[in-house]
């Protein structure tokens, strides 16, 4: 049985990622091991939505790389590294060259190719990459007993980002905007409730962009550019999923605040499972940082989201994201953060200083 040692970095969706990676080179004769020294086979599974989390990849790949001078027996056959998730995605080929000891590059819309990318170092090639990107990329579906986790799934809706905010650089590692079928959604969501689970997370860039294309008689087809009176939208999947899945409990992140609207906190009022938490990143609390960082909102049009959340039956949680240091920003606008801070009471905020990204115009 060869052996593969997997490490995360990153948000909920590179979770869901590895476990997807797991299951994938599972088939192929691959175990996980909890250490590199015991891998035939080494991944990083990687975020770059700061600069301080894509170097600490090839820092951790040195550190990897001496643990095994350390530890590792002389006659074994050194593993193959490979690199995937976002820094694999924005770096592509680049990565090999700074760093040698990596041997495999594997996009964001690239892990259901692992087994071949992995055969062709197997069978001699010296390194192996795939980092295409496609509007019409399938999503890789996972059974129940591929979970990492035995008490959270995680369930992808969407992925990919359409806005382009100019700081982010998601839009070109994670591709353009693609709904998945809500009936895979909720035959996922099926199966991990019949598999004893009580909590799923549907999980995408921006969940509440969602949108299929429906039957007048609520029947779903797949995604794609529909028609604006036979949509099938984030508030009806979130429907559909509390209403027949038979979970305890259903979270969803990351939110966008122009695509928040009150159908979804109507939904969220009828169905007890739908948690009572929303997580809506603001970013600034100042109008002219909001229009630098083309977040396509107002303060004025986020507070009013805002009110429409806490105007529930329910009483919701809110969390956020807020970045400071943003290029430009002053005094001025930095208090203005603060007091949409104070003004709308978070639950809970991540707090970051911006971080330049390649290829943004923020940079």
């Amino acid at each position: 049985m060869k052996k593969l040692y997997i490490e995360t970095h990153g948000c909920q969706m590179n979770v869901h990622d590895t476990e997807k990676a797991v299951s994938v080179l599972a088939g192929v004769g691959y175990q996980t091991t909890g250490e590199p020294a015991d891998a035939d086979l080494i991944l990083l599974n990687t975020c770059m939505v700061r600069e301080k989390a894509a170097r600490k990849v090839f820092t951790r790949i040195g550190h990897i790389k001496h643990s095994l001078r350390e530890s590792r027996q002389p006659s074994r056959e050194a593993p193959v590294i490979g690199v995937m998730g976002c820094v694999a995605q924005a770096e592509a080929g680049r990565i090999f060259e700074l760093c040698r000891d990596v041997r495999l590059v594997v996009g964001t819309q690239s892990i259901a190719k692992l087994p071949d990318l992995v055969a062709q170092v197997e069978n001699g090639f010296s390194r192996a990459i795939d980092v295409r990107l496609s509007k019409d990329a399938d999503f890789l579906e996972l059974d129940a007993h591929q979970r990492d986790s035995r008490f959270v799934g995680y369930v992808s809706i969407i992925e990919g980002c359409n806005k382009f905010c100019s700081y982010c650089i998601v839009p070109f590692t994670r591709g353009r905007e693609r709904s998945r079928p809500a009936d895979r959604v909720l035959a996922e969501a099926k199966a991990l409730a019949a598999s004893g689970y009580k909590e799923v997370h549907l999980l995408g860039q921006n969940v509440n962009s969602y949108r299929t294309k429906a039957y007048p008689d609520g029947g779903v087809i797949d995604g794609g550019a529909a028609s604006v009176d036979n949509e099938f939208l984030f508030a009806d999947l979130l429907e559909l999923v509390a209403s027949k899945s038979g979970l305890a409990r259903i979270k969803y992140t990351t939110s966008f605040p122009r695509d928040f609207n009150f159908r979804i906190v109507e939904v969220m009022d009828r169905y007890e499972n739908l948690c009572e938490w929303v997580h809506l990143p603001a970013q600034s609390g100042s109008d002219r940082v909001l229009r630098a960082m083309r977040r396509g909102y107002t303060r004025r049009e986020y507070l009013e989201k805002i009110a429409m959340i806490k105007g529930g039956r329910r009483d919701f949680s809110i969390t956020g994201d807020m970045i400071v240091g943003f290029p430009g920003e002053t005094e001025g606008d930095f208090v203005d953060t603060l007091s949409l801070v104070a003004e709308v009471e978070f639950d809970g905020l991540y707090i970051f200083k911006y971080s330049p990204r390649m290829r943004t115009p923020a940079a």
